[in-house]
């Protein structure tokens, strides 16, 4: 078994978490809707019929967590900025409430002695700019290197760690080709300018914080599965060439200057109706870091039937490998293929900011005994140190997730928390994964 040394002294221990999963408090002190709030409260869209109006009122109890988080001897924190609490309609008025919540969360943080860690967007989109197309019009550039600019200004003095995106494949992807995410549109018309207009605010966005913040380090986080194809045969070897360029490079390739990978998804040629003049150099921008979100890895098969990626993946129940209660494979090797093939990027630095997994926790007493999520988090912490060990410049880990929250889709049931919620309580018992992590970062 490995320790907390074998990993440096400057590694860096976290926490994550976002404004729509745990802070409740949806219409107060100024806030707007945003596309989850109206997605969360329509009917049939959320599995237990839960929404987040309330979640973990973080909000309001945002002192007591942080200071649970700091007791699990964790150093680094990482939140979400709600657009709609700074700016309510996207793009107009900015609300001074807001910018007073999160700078007192920010100043919590540093009187915990906790390195704050701003995540700008996740997924929590004004439902005004949504009414305007959302991602799909390009309006959303502007208002999203305006939000940027505000934010960094408002909080800089005191925030070193910035992520201008959280996982633009899942909100593009399953919000605006599927459907299955808010805002629920689905359409290779809605997710192609979707998948640009994001592509670009990280780049827009990260510039705007570099030149309000130079001394900014500015990084944007990619979800990534490593892919491997069903067989050697030649074309499910070509079937998981395109998951994998879909999945793990379509949103990373650009910032570097390499475009989108259209020779393995063609449709992608049809993204070039989206570009303004210049674009090309306005998608790139050096980061000084590349966050990594790894659950699980796929298993990809050729399959003609599948409208332009022509592939589909195994489904986990099919691998005869652990699954979470969320029905995600247990699979520690993937972490370490995935931090390998992304290593051979020009990339400065990565950090793993999220990984984790939900079971079904149950109460005994006063303890959760979650023996699988402990294994879990135990076993890809290995494969991240022996990625470090060859070499790769990875500088920090962040568990998701902090407590239970509204797991979008999955709404309540779903519970990746180191720490227990009781929703209706709203009282936090630390599970035995969190007592490990605590004894662990000693």
């Amino acid at each position: 078994m490995y320790s907390k040394q074998d990993f440096g002294e400057q590694f860096r221990w976290g926490v994550s978490l976002a404004a729509y999963q745990v802070e409740g408090a949806h219409e107060a002190d100024g806030r707007g809707p945003s596309i989850w709030d109206h997605f969360s409260n329509r009917k049939n869209q959320i599995d237990d019929g839960s929404n987040g109006n309330v979640a973990c009122e973080f909000y309001y109890r945002y002192e007591q967590d942080i200071a649970l988080t700091k007791s699990l001897n964790l150093s680094h924190f990482r939140f979400s900025i709600s657009w709609s609490r700074i700016v309510p309609d996207g793009i107009g008025k900015i609300n001074q409430q807001g910018l007073d919540y999160y700078n007192r969360l920010i100043d919590c943080c540093l009187e915990y002695g906790l390195e704050p860690w701003v995540t700008l967007y996740h997924w929590d989109l004004p439902l005004a700019l949504e009414k305007q197309g959302g991602w799909t019009n390009r309006i959303v550039v502007e208002a999203f290197i305006r939000f940027a600019d505000v934010c960094s200004k408002s909080f800089g003095d005191r925030v070193k760690n910035w992520i201008v995106m959280n996982e633009p494949f899942t909100f593009t992807g399953l919000g605006y080709l599927t459907g299955y995410y808010a805002p629920g549109r689905f359409g290779m018309h809605n997710y192609l300018p979707a998948v640009h207009h994001a592509t670009l605010c990280q780049a827009e966005g990260a510039r705007r914080i570099r030149r309000n913040l130079p001394d900014a380090f500015i990084g944007t986080s990619i979800s990534c599965s490593y892919v491997a194809p069903s067989s050697h045969h030649p074309a499910q070897k070509a079937a998981a060439r395109r998951v994998d360029a879909l999945l793990n490079r379509l949103h990373i390739e650009p910032l570097l200057g390499m475009g989108y990978p259209i020779r393995e998804l063609p449709v992608l040629e049809k993204i070039e109706k989206y570009f303004h003049p210049y674009d090309d150099e306005l998608i790139k921008f050096k980061f000084d870091f590349i966050g990594l979100q790894n659950y699980f890895s796929l298993v990809a098969y050729n399959n003609p039937l599948i409208p332009y990626l022509h592939a589909f993946v195994v489904p986990f129940r099919k691998l005869n490998r652990p699954l979470t209660a969320n029905g995600w494979e247990v699979f520690p090797e993937g972490m370490y293929r995935i931090l390998k093939q992304f290593s051979e990027y020009p990339i400065k630095e990565f950090i793993v900011t999220e990984n984790g997994a939900a079971f079904h926790d149950y109460l005994e007493g006063n303890r959760i005994h979650d023996k699988r999520r402990m294994q879990y988090i135990q076993s890809y912490l290995a494969e991240v140190l022996k990625a470090k060990e060859e070499g790769m410049n990875i500088g920090g880990y962040f568990i998701w997730t902090l407590m239970d929250n509204f797991e979008w889709r999955a709404g309540f049931r779903s519970r990746f928390g180191i720490v227990y919620t009781d929703f209706l309580k709203q009282t936090r018992i630390i599970k035995d994964s969190g007592l490990w992590v605590r004894d662990f970062l000693k």
